[in-house]
């Protein structure tokens, strides 16, 4: 993945790192003085106290921020605590020093003060850490002074975690993955749609997320607009984060699925202006219910449909450029939710990715299918993906296009 520019990057730390700094600053003053009714008379000494922990707390957060500290929870808290420790440290050295006590010493009260005096700075720094700086620094480095060009003809994709034997099954027996021929199938598929004419970005894989490369699920793009997904499945919470930067960096506009609402990006399918979205195991009505919201905003209709034979909605139908859908009966609940269904004859057959108007991209292992759609008077790019077909994976759950 391109990395965002440094500029980007540290303004949005510089806000993070200032915003957090105040707040705990502000939250300590509440804590020690109002809440014990000291005098305002001794807010300079307070200042005087704390303000140099602070100061040292916001250029923490600013280097931590640029080292990629808030990047998700668990680098934040991380972070949070080497910021909570040094900081009151250092600040409190300082402040001893100038006051002339001997460096040692000051040194051996500045850190027996960490678990007496600073305490509650100490706490706050964690807390503004992983909630206000996380949450300052993603809006900071989304903000922007001009509207960007529209992205187009963009697939957007993640190389697979050296993980990926350990990803999520569930309507099908865990079989061996092996990695370096998926590695080797990734690639392929990346540069099918390069040949295609898209422009990819390639976001870093991620090997505490074992399925990071199914890349479809963690957002939804509706035009210009990217909706940042929330994971179905415990182990694939955190994986939308390196998307969001990702999209964010393009700049395009986020919305966001938040909990209780689950929606995996595999649950929705574009039809025109129609999407329909399956209720199923990763997929619940909370989600469906915020994303229609976005939707209907954004000008398309929501269509729920309930998913009980396969992973996801797109895992049993997908459609063609004229809006036909794909779909086999071993994975449909309900053909006749959809104006036109056409039976496939192969079960890898019912996923397709729209190239242009007149192409689409399928899987390898469904060769009749691949017959029956260029004899519909479609062009058929084949790509084998047999090691991500073992871990219930298609050809869509592999990018996301941006066309």
């Amino acid at each position: 993945m391109t990395p965002p520019s440094f500029s980007r990057r540290l303004f949005a730390s510089l806000v993070a790192g200032l915003a957090s700094g105040l707040a705990v600053f502000a939250a300590v003053f509440l804590a020690y003085y109002v809440a014990s009714g000291a005098a305002i008379a001794n807010v300079p000494g307070f200042v005087q106290a704390f303000g140099p922990s602070a100061v040292v707390l916001v250029v923490l957060v600013v280097a931590l921020a640029l080292l990629g500290g808030l990047a998700n929870w668990r680098r934040a808290l991380l972070a949070g605590v080497v910021a909570s420790v040094v900081a009151p440290y250092v600040g409190t050295l300082v402040v001893l020093v100038i006051r002339g006590i001997e460096a040692t010493t000051a040194s051996d009260d500045a850190f027996q003060d960490l678990l007496t005096y600073n305490l509650v700075f100490v706490l706050l720094s964690i807390l503004a850490t992983l909630t206000i700086a996380r949450r300052v620094y993603r809006y900071a480095f989304g903000l922007r002074l001009v509207t960007p060009p529209a992205v187009h003809r963009l697939a957007i994709v993640r190389a697979p975690a050296t993980t990926l034997a350990k990803g999520q099954v569930t309507h099908v027996k865990r079989r061996v993955v092996k990695f370096d021929k998926a590695e080797q199938q990734w690639e392929a598929y990346v540069a099918a749609l390069e040949a295609e004419g898209f422009r990819t970005l390639q976001i870093d894989a991620d090997d505490e997320h074992p399925d990071c490369v199914f890349v479809e699920d963690t957002v939804v793009m509706l035009g210009q607009v990217a909706v940042i997904t929330s994971p179905g499945a415990e182990s694939r919470k955190g994986e939308q984060d390196a998307v969001e930067e990702a999209v964010t960096d393009l700049g395009l506009e986020t919305r966001h699925i938040r909990q209780p609402g689950t929606l995996d990006g595999g649950d929705v399918l574009k039809i025109g202006d129609t999407i329909y979205v399956g209720r199923g195991g990763r997929t619940n009505a909370e989600g469906i219910r915020q994303f229609r919201a976005i939707a209907i905003e954004l000008g398309y209709a929501v269509i729920a449909v309930p998913v009980t034979k396969a992973l996801h909605l797109k895992s049993a139908v997908t459609a063609l450029p004229d809006g036909t859908v794909l779909g086999h009966s071993t994975l449909v609940d309900n053909p006749s939710i959809f104006d036109r269904y056409l039976e496939v004859p192969e079960v890898a057959g019912v996923a397709v990715v729209v190239l242009t108007n007149n192409s689409v991209l399928m899987s390898a292992s469904a060769p009749k299918t691949a017959a029956l759609i260029e004899d519909l008077g479609y062009r058929v790019t084949t790509v084998d993906i047999s090691e991500f077909e073992k871990l219930e994976g298609c050809v869509t759950c592999l990018s996301v296009r941006i066309r």
